[in-house]
């Protein structure tokens, strides 16, 4: 990725790879909370020249790190300073709602130097969505920058009223400070000897601002952060480098991409542009991430039902018992020139809410929080049957109502994305295959849980209407000729019959009859979707196929692992086997081996994947995909009503062991290793421990209808 991202809860910093934010810059970089950029500006310089970036590595996720040096330096023939003669190390961290970030230099010349070291500051307190240019809007004003001794406080009025501030502070006696933001600082350094310079930047809003602690104590706390993180996580291990690599990587970035606004530790979609709660993202995520840390689950469970819809609002696409697509909290915002106070235009959301309550609780048998939700999963259940189906055919569809909302609501959710086979754009209410899954397994999981907590007519109800959908799905979306199911249903409930990955996630759903999920699971991995480096979402022979688009025909590593659960539950060992090494053949060529959003779908004769220019970078749910490798390897499930958990171990292609610590379930963790043995197909599997109160159970094959 071409620029540098730091995040601590709901405060990022993204940069140039040099650490800067240049003035007058456009591509977004800046400080930002609540969705404002508290500094447009960052700029270092050395006797009013840019430094020279040498390094600036992108694996640490706590303090990012860059190394720059001056360039040669001369004046009417006068030697000013030689080359890469003073060394420029800035540290930067966030905690508690503060960036500090430590310059030191250092002087590697022979002789005593002396130069003018710069710091440039500036606050545009721009929206997130005038950033982007997506969105335009009444606006507020500067008021008069605040002057004390070692610090400076930039100020802005709010068309909402509201008082914005960033207060920039420093911890050297030496500076002198110009009136437009620019800090200087005159050092003389002798030979080996280094000058530290700290700041504390600290955004306010409402008149307030984030108290800041001594530095080391911060980082300290951070630290400590990050440790406990980690002890609260599973561990695996094997003797694959890179699976490892990525199993860290993805863990950590996943830390770094949680924020809580006062319901529990959520992860938000994804860096730069997506720091905020977003139903359908947060909610995969913290599916995905169940076999990590399924305390993420509750919290995105219960911030998802504190923002739960309660009214009929068309401008917000809301309705009651709808969840959330996305919630912004910036300018534009709070005077109603965008509908997203949350807005609520997404189909898949709130069956995804259910189906991760229910996954849940299959995991943790804690009944205590489905008590809680009850009227947050009564509401959305009464969503899914009015709302979401108001036509009652049985299908949940989506149709955009807010002037400002987004068209297409699912998660390809981009205007050119549910083409028909002759390449014209499918028109609403449109009825995505995937969201008919979600909707069958969300109601086959929790059918048992209301039945056990004495709801018997709700889970009878359940049942019976999941028999209704099953027989329905499989006779209006199977394509005969193609052996495969539509994307969609359109207006007209014809079929958009292209061929895409969509279908794939209905493998986890037991939606499918055992030869039509057979019929799946072999198309996923042909060379049409199957690019070499994961399933595309589109088939190279469909009319839409762009291997550059954004939907149509790219790979996106989270739609591969939601396909790849399905594949491991049912069974398709090799299949899973074939998208598990194809990511990680491309996480290869990615900066830290961080999976990105999404990458181009060409093949991989090309030898490296094509990155997508504008893909988000840590994001969260690409961030959980080598989790899913972890659930596929154990082929593991849950089921905290038979008090049971299913095992279907494999390794992957040159993997001999496979080691697991303190995979949460039930009221403990487990504990196992799986080595190979002969030529692979049943690796011999030794529980080291079991604390969770669960049978575990090694059948033989797992039925392709998994959950029936």
């Amino acid at each position: 990725m071409d620029y540098r991202v730091i995040k601590e809860n709901d405060l990022f910093l993204m940069t140039e790879k040099s650490g800067d934010i240049p003035k007058g810059q456009s591509a977004g970089h800046g400080l930002y909370t609540k969705d404002t950029r508290f500094l447009s500006r960052l700029e270092t310089e050395l006797n009013g020249k840019k430094l020279i970036l040498l390094s600036s590595p992108a694996d640490d996720h706590d303090v990012l790190t860059f190394r720059l040096t001056n360039p040669h330096m001369e004046q009417d023939g006068n030697l000013l300073l030689w080359r890469e003669s003073v060394e420029v190390i800035r540290k930067r961290f966030i905690y508690q709602g503060v960036l500090y970030e430590t310059c030191r230099l250092t002087n590697y010349y022979p002789k005593a130097v002396t130069f003018e070291f710069s710091v440039m500051f500036d606050a545009d307190f721009a929206d997130m969505f005038v950033v982007r240019g997506y969105h335009g809007g009444k606006t507020g004003d500067r008021i008069p920058t605040v002057h004390e001794p070692c610090s400076f406080t930039l100020g802005y009025l709010g068309a909402d009223g509201l008082k914005r501030t960033t207060k920039i502070q420093w911890d050297s006696q030496e500076a002198r400070r110009s009136k437009d933001g620019k800090v200087d600082f005159t050092l003389t350094l002798h030979p080996k000897e280094y000058k530290e310079i700290s700041f504390f930047v600290s955004p306010g809003i409402g008149g307030e601002s984030k108290p800041i602690i001594p530095k080391e104590e911060a980082l300290a706390k951070l630290t400590e952060g990050a440790a406990a993180w980690n002890s609260e996580c599973t561990e695996a291990a094997t003797d694959v480098p890179l699976f490892n690599s990525l199993w860290e990587r993805g863990k950590q970035d996943l830390r770094v991409l949680l924020t809580d606004v006062g319901y529990g530790m959520f992860p938000v979609a994804g860096l730069p542009w997506f720091a905020v709660p977003f139903g359908r993202d947060s909610l995969i995520a913290a599916l995905q991430m169940l076999s990590l840390n399924p305390e993420i689950a509750k919290g995105t469970l219960l911030t998802m039902a504190a923002f739960q819809g309660t009214q009929e609002d068309e401008w917000r696409d809301e309705q009651p018992g709808k969840i959330m697509h996305e919630l912004r909290s910036g300018e534009l915002a709070a005077t109603k020139a965008i509908p997203f106070t949350p807005y609520y235009g997404t189909v898949d959301a709130t069956p995804l809410f259910l189906l991760l309550a229910a996954e849940y609780y299959h995991w943790t048998a804690d009944e205590e929080l489905i008590h809680r939700l009850l009227p947050n999963l009564k509401n959305a259940l009464a969503w899914i049957e009015r709302f979401g189906d108001e036509d009652q055919d049985q299908f949940v569809e989506y149709y955009q109502k807010s002037s400002k909302g987004i068209a297409n609501q699912g998660w390809k959710d981009s205007g050119d994305s549910i083409v028909h086979a002759n390449g014209d754009y499918a028109r609403a209410p449109i009825a995505l295959s995937e969201v008919q899954g979600y909707v069958y397994q969300a109601k086959t999981r929790l059918a048992p849980i209301l039945r056990k907590m004495g709801h018997l007519e709700w889970a009878e109800e359940l049942e019976q209407s999941t028999k209704v959908l099953q027989v329905r799905f499989n006779r209006e979306f199977w394509m005969e000729e193609e052996q495969y199911y539509a994307i969609a249903l359109d207006r007209e409930k014809r079929q958009v019959r292209s061929v895409t990955s969509n279908p794939g996630h209905l493998l986890m759903s037991g939606i499918l009859p055992p030869e039509r999920a057979d019929a799946v699971a072999k198309r996923l991995t042909a060379p049409d979707l199957f690019s070499g480096y994961g399933i595309r979402t589109m088939s190279t022979g469909s009319a839409g196929y762009n291997p550059m688009s954004y939907h149509n025909g790219s790979v996106w590593p989270h739609d591969n692992s939601l396909c790849l659960m399905g594949l491991s539950s049912s069974g398709y060992a090799e299949e899973s086997r074939m998208v598990m090494d194809g990511l990680m053949q491309a996480a290869v060529h990615f900066e830290a081996h961080r999976l990105p959003e999404l990458f181009c779908g060409y093949e991989a004769g090309l030898n490296y994947p094509v990155p997508y220019p504008v893909a988000c970078s840590p994001q969260a749910w690409a961030a959980a995909t080598p989790v899913v490798f972890l659930q596929a390897l154990l082929g593991i499930r849950p089921d905290a009503m038979e008090r049971t958990i299913s095992l279907r171990p494999m390794l992957l292609t040159g993997m001999n062991e496979l080691i697991v610590n303190g995979i949460k379930a039930g009221k403990g963790s487990l504990s196992l290793r799986i080595t190979r043995e002969g030529d692979g197909s049943s690796p011999k599997t030794e529980i080291l421990s079991n604390t969770t109160g669960f049978a575990v159970s090694f059948p033989e094959m797992l039925s392709a209808v998994s959950y029936k």
